[in-house]
């Protein structure tokens, strides 16, 4: 029986580790190159969306990713300045019925290590800083800094931002600075105020999904670690540039700065945090394509996007049981699996990074206009590569 294609993996974030859980599952050979000398992850909360905990289910990981995520009940839309609700919308209760399974929420630190477990650590080298990638028709070969060199018949960038497989590929690129910056941030559930509105006529708690709206920024607030933290999300409209990095260290000081005449509990909660950091929000255009005859790329990236629609990590998963599927499904045809990938992933997460760019474009007006529809997105299965009807009947979860 041929053997299965040998797989090399550049990156081991939370899409590269997704693509190698999902190819391990489906027995392929699989080498994690990453650069840092720790496996682990920096940042704070991640939203993870039905489309991408379908991905969590069908790797035998949704009773492990359980006991470290949470599930908010509703979603709050608050005035930035006096807390009145914009509008409240259930999400634990229909998520299933709609798109197929949970939305839930998780620290990037705790899905990671959740992913990681369900690769052999054999599979995983660090300390391995991937300085170039090359190919031929028979496979092809990254190139590191110490000197030395890997082999395999495919090679993924999934390396981040700021990849290395990627500028390979298609040359440096130009990103935009979109006059936004973030911050990110984690409070004690305690610290969440529970009465806010005029005559605290909204009532919140840890396990609710709050946003404050305002005419320069956004705050988006949810669970972690079912209900024991709560996430803080702060964007900021500014002209001032911030390096596009989740690590730059800010204050609160910094932080209360921001937001200055905003909603008093707001910046109550805000008064809490003892650690934050802050980075500065650049846009790409999508690429036409992610792969060059056996090298390809997957999550940040194949498609960096705005964090406006909260999908950033959710695509990076999907791309990662994609290319299993799909290379799987190819058989020993190497180069036809990767044509597929490229013809299944790029025109989905394209639209994804655009919608990202139209939201933040919408955040902007006075008003703002309802959400744009992210139900497309939810409903989609990447275990299959098809959207599930509006009307699907689901199974038990």
């Amino acid at each position: 029986m041929a053997r299965k294609p040998r797989i090399l993996i550049i990156g081991a974030g939370i899409g590269g580790l997704t693509a190698a859980a999902s190819l391990h599952q489906r027995g392929f050979e699989v080498d994690i190159r990453e650069r840092a000398a720790e496996l682990g992850e920096v940042g704070a909360g991640l939203q993870i969306g039905p489309n991408a905990v379908k991905v969590i289910r069908a790797l035998g990981l949704m009773d492990t990713f359980l006991r470290i995520a949470a599930e908010p009940r509703q979603m709050f839309s608050l005035n930035w300045n006096d807390g009145g609700l914009r509008f409240r919308r259930p999400m634990a209760e229909n998520s299933v019925e709609l798109y197929g399974d949970r939305y839930l929420m998780a620290h990037r630190a705790d899905l990671h290590a959740v992913l990681a477990a369900a690769i052999p650590a054999h599979s995983i080298h660090l300390g391995a800083h991937c300085v170039g990638v090359a190919q031929d028709g028979q496979g092809a070969v990254a190139r590191f800094a110490d000197g030395s060199t890997v082999e395999a018949d495919i090679v993924v960038g999934a390396d981040g931002i700021h990849s290395v497989v990627r500028e390979a590929l298609h040359g440096p690129d130009k990103p935009r600075f979109t006059h936004q910056m973030a911050w990110r941030c984690i409070v004690p559930a305690d610290c969440v105020p529970r009465h806010v509105g005029p005559g605290d006529a909204v009532e919140l708690s840890p396990m609710d999904y709050a946003g404050w709206l305002g005419p320069n920024g956004h705050v988006i607030c949810y669970p972690l670690r079912g209900g024991q933290l709560y996430n803080i999300f702060a964007g900021h409209v500014t002209e001032d540039w911030v390096e596009e990095s989740w690590s730059v260290p800010s204050s609160t000081a910094e932080l209360l700065a921001a937001y200055a005449g905003w909603n008093e509990k707001l910046l109550g909660m805000l008064g809490q945090v003892e650690h934050c950091y802050k980075w500065g929000i650049r846009d790409r255009d999508p690429l036409a394509s992610w792969t060059r005859g056996r090298i390809t790329l997957l999550g940040d990236a194949a498609h960096p996007m705005m964090p406006t629609l909260a999908q950033g990590a959710a695509i990076g998963i999907e791309d990662g049981a994609a290319l299993a599927r799909l290379l799987d499904g190819a058989g020993e045809d190497v180069a036809e699996g990767l044509q597929r990938y490229d013809a299944e992933r790029v025109p989905r997460a394209s639209r994804v990074q655009l919608q990202a760019r139209q939201q933040f474009l919408n955040n902007q007006m006075v008003p703002a206009p309802p959400p744009l529809d992210r139900s497309w997105i939810f409903r989609h299965d990447a275990n299959t590569g098809r959207d599930l009807a509006a009307n699907f009947v689901p199974a038990p979860i």
